[in-house]
C-alpha cells in the first residue's frame, strides 16, 4: 500500500469516529463563531434566507413582520370626533349620543347602539318627500369608540359654538346630539324659476362633520363677489346671503351648445363658503351617481339631477 492510500485510509477512519455536522445550529453559537466553522451550503443557505433585522418599533412578539399595524395603529387622543386619518372619522362616545348617516359605520370597540330614525321624525319625512333635500340619519348611543366613513370620501370636521352652517344634506356625514337640524328654504330671487330651493340647516353648539370629494377649498365672501358651480358647493356659513346667477354666455355661445355653466350660485355678506373640487354630487338634495341614498331637490332637478 502507498503511502498515499495509506493516509487516505486514516483520515477516513478518523472521519468515522468524529464525523463534521451537515447544518450547525445557528441559535447554539453566535454570528463571530461562525468563522472558521465549516458548514454545509445547506447551512448557509439557511442563514441568509430567514435572517432579517427586526423594523425600528416592530414588536418582538408577533410573527408577522412589517410597519403595516404600527403604521396604522388607532389614534389614542380622546377627542370627541378626531380623524383617524382623511377618510376616516374616530367619535369618543363618552360625550353622549350622536347623529350619523344611516350606514356610515364602518366599525366600533365597546358597546354601541344603533337606531334608524330615517329622516329624523315626521315632520322632516314629510319635507324630504316635498324637498327631495334632507338627511337619513341613526342614533348612536353607547360607550367605547365608533368609527364611520362615508365611500371613502374626505372629511371635515368643525366645531359650531351658537352657531349655524346651511349644507348640502348628502355632505353630512355625522354631528353632535346637541346639534338641532332641519329642512328650510333658501331665500333666493333666482329659486323661483326652480319653485324654490331647499337646503338643511345645522344650529346649536357642537361637532359637525362632513364629505367632500377631494380637498376643498373656503373662500371669504367678503373679500370679492364669489360664484361657485351648484354641484360644487357643499355649504357656507351664517351671515353668508346666496342667490342663482343664469350666466347663458350668449346668443353664439347658445347655439354653440352652451358653456355648460349656465347655473351658477352667487354668494355675498359676511362668511365663507365652502367649495369641494369635484361636480360628482348635486347641490340640493341632486344624488351622485352610484349612491344608494334618496334625494333629489329642487335646484337638482333644475340642473338635470
Amino acid at each position: 500500500m502507498s503511502a498515499f492510500a495509506a493516509s487516505s485510509v486514516a483520515a477516513a477512519f478518523a472521519l468515522s469516529r468524529n464525523p463534521i455536522p451537515a447544518i450547525v445550529a445557528l441559535d447554539e453559537i453566535g454570528v463571530k463563531g461562525l468563522e472558521g466553522i465549516v458548514q454545509a451550503p445547506a447551512a448557509r443557505h439557511t442563514w441568509t434566507q430567514h435572517y432579517r433585522p427586526r423594523a425600528p418599533g416592530e414588536d418582538s412578539t408577533m410573527a408577522i413582520h412589517g410597519s403595516l399595524f404600527s403604521d396604522y395603529k388607532e389614534n389614542p387622543a380622546s377627542d370627541p370626533f378626531l380623524l383617524q386619518n382623511k377618510k376616516l372619522l374616530k367619535i369618543n362616545m363618552a360625550y353622549g349620543q350622536v347623529w350619523a348617516k344611516t350606514g356610515s359605520m364602518v366599525a366600533y370597540q365597546g358597546d354601541v347602539r344603533f337606531e334608524n330614525r330615517g329622516a329624523g321624525g315626521l315632520n322632516k319625512l314629510l319635507k324630504q318627500a316635498v324637498t327631495g333635500e334632507g338627511v337619513d340619519v341613526m342614533s348612536c348611543t353607547g360607550q367605547g369608540e365608533l368609527f364611520v366613513a362615508d365611500q371613502a370620501q374626505e372629511i371635515q370636521v368643525m366645531y359650531l359654538e351658537n352657531d349655524m352652517i346651511s349644507v348640502n344634506g348628502k355632505n353630512v356625514l355625522a354631528f353632535s346630539g346637541s346639534i338641532e337640524w332641519d329642512i328650510h328654504r333658501i331665500q333666493a330671487r333666482g329659486g323661483m324659476m326652480a319653485g324654490g330651493l331647499y337646503n338643511v340647516s345645522m344650529r346649536g353648539t357642537g361637532y359637525v362633520a362632513v364629505t367632500t370629494d377631494g380637498d376643498p377649498v373656503a373662500l371669504d365672501v367678503a373679500s370679492a363677489p364669489t360664484f361657485a358651480d351648484a354641484q360644487a358647493v357643499v355649504l357656507w356659513t351664517s351671515g353668508v346671503s346666496m342667490d342663482v346667477r343664469i350666466d347663458t354666455g350668449g346668443i353664439k355661445s347658445m347655439l354653440r351648445g352652451g358653456s355648460g355653466e349656465m347655473v351658477q350660485m352667487a354668494f355675498g355678506g359676511q362668511g365663507y363658503v365652502l367649495v369641494q373640487p369635484s361636480e360628482g354630487q348635486l347641490f340640493g338634495g341632486g344624488q351622485q351617481s352610484g349612491s344608494s341614498s334618496s334625494g333629489g331637490g329642487m335646484l337638482g332637478n333644475l340642473l338635470g339631477g
